[in-house]
C-alpha cells in the first residue's frame, strides 16, 4: 500500500534535518511531483507550535517571487504539520561547488537573482535566517531559487517555545545571530550572503573552527579575511565588497542584498589581474567542513 501524507503519495525519503523529514511525493490532484516536509514529532507535540506553524505557513505561502520556491500547500497529518513545496530537478548550489570555486560572473548572476528574492521577502517583513548554498536550488533550465524560508521561521518559533536550539547554520551566521539576538533584520541576511559569496569565489569558508561554538565566536570576534589572499586573480574591489557585506556592525554593512548584488555585478565586469588563483594554474580545492 502506498504511504500517504494528506493526499500526497510518498515516493521516497529525500532527506532529513533537525526540524523536518523531507519526502519526494506525487500530488494526484495535479499529477505532479512535489516535496513534502514533515515537522519532526518532537516539535509537533507542542500545541502552541502547531498554531504558530499554521500562521507562519500562510506568511511563507504568500511570498510570490520568481526566485522563491513556491509553497503549494500545508496541513497536518497524524498530528504532524507538513508543508508542500515545488520540486526542482537541478540540484543545489552546494552540489555545483563540489569541485571548487565558481567563476565570478556566474556567482554574480546567481547572487543577483537570489538578492532580488531576498529584498522582496524583506519588504514583507520576512528574514530568511539560514542562507547557504544548500538552500539555493536550480530548476531544469538552471535558474536559481531560494528555499526554506518556512523552516527558518519555524525554527525561530521552536526556540522561543523551548528556549533551546540554534537557528540557522553556524558557518553562515551574522554576529548578531551568533549572539542569539531575537530582533534580526535584513542586514543579518546581507552578512550571510557575504559569507556565501566568499565561499563561492574561493571554495573555502572565511572562518574555520573545530566546532559550532568556535564558529560563532569567530563571526563575532575575528576580522574578515582578505579574499584576494586565496583568489589573487579577483579584482581589487572584491575585498572591500566582502568586508562591507560581513562588517561586524549591521549599520556598517550594505543596507540591502540588492545593493550588494549590484556592486558584485559591477566588479564581475572588470578584467582580472591575470594572476592564477592557485599555484600551477589549478583552482583551489574546497576545504573539508
Amino acid at each position: 500500500m502506498t504511504q500517504t501524507i494528506g493526499r500526497y503519495e510518498i515516493q521516497r525519503k529525500f532527506g532529513e534535518g533537525g526540524m523536518a523529514v523531507v519526502y519526494l511525493a506525487h500530488d494526484p490532484n495535479f499529477d505532479r511531483t512535489v516535496v513534502v516536509k514533515v515537522i519532526q514529532r518532537e516539535y509537533s507535540g507542542l500545541a502552541e507550535f502547531r498554531a504558530r506553524f499554521s500562521r507562519e505557513a500562510k506568511v511563507i505561502a504568500a511570498l510570490e517571487h520568481e526566485a522563491i520556491v513556491p509553497v503549494h500547500d500545508f496541513g497536518e497529518h497524524d498530528g504532524q504539520p507538513f508543508i508542500v513545496m515545488r520540486y526542482l530537478t537541478g540540484g543545489t548550489l552546494a552540489d555545483r561547488m563540489g569541485h571548487g570555486p565558481l567563476p565570478l560572473p556566474e556567482v554574480a548572476r546567481i547572487v543577483e537573482r537570489i538578492a532580488d528574492a531576498l529584498d522582496y521577502a524583506h519588504s514583507r517583513g520576512v528574514i530568511h535566517r539560514d542562507l547557504k548554498p544548500g538552500n539555493i536550488l536550480f530548476d531544469a533550465r538552471g535558474d536559481a531559487y531560494l528555499s526554506d524560508f518556512g523552516i527558518a521561521k519555524l525554527a525561530d518559533a521552536t526556540m522561543k517555545l523551548t528556549g533551546t536550539g540554534i537557528i540557522g547554520t553556524p558557518a553562515y551566521m551574522s554576529p548578531e545571530q551568533a549572539r542569539a539576538n531575537t530582533e534580526l533584520d535584513r542586514r543579518s541576511d546581507v552578512y550571510s550572503l557575504g559569507v556565501m559569496i566568499f565561499e563561492l569565489l574561493t571554495g573555502e569558508m572565511p572562518f574555520k573552527a573545530r566546532d559550532a561554538v568556535g564558529l560563532l565566536l569567530a563571526h563575532v570576534n575575528d576580522p574578515v579575511p582578505d579574499i584576494r589572499k586565496t583568489r589573487p586573480d579577483l579584482p581589487r574591489e572584491s575585498d572591500s565588497l566582502i568586508k562591507r557585506a560581513m562588517a561586524k556592525k549591521p549599520e556598517d554593512r550594505y543596507p540591502t542584498t540588492g545593493e550588494l548584488a549590484n556592486d558584485l555585478s559591477k566588479i564581475a565586469t572588470k578584467p582580472s589581474t591575470g594572476r592564477a588563483p592557485a599555484p600551477g594554474g589549478e583552482r583551489p580545492q574546497r576545504s573539508p567542513r
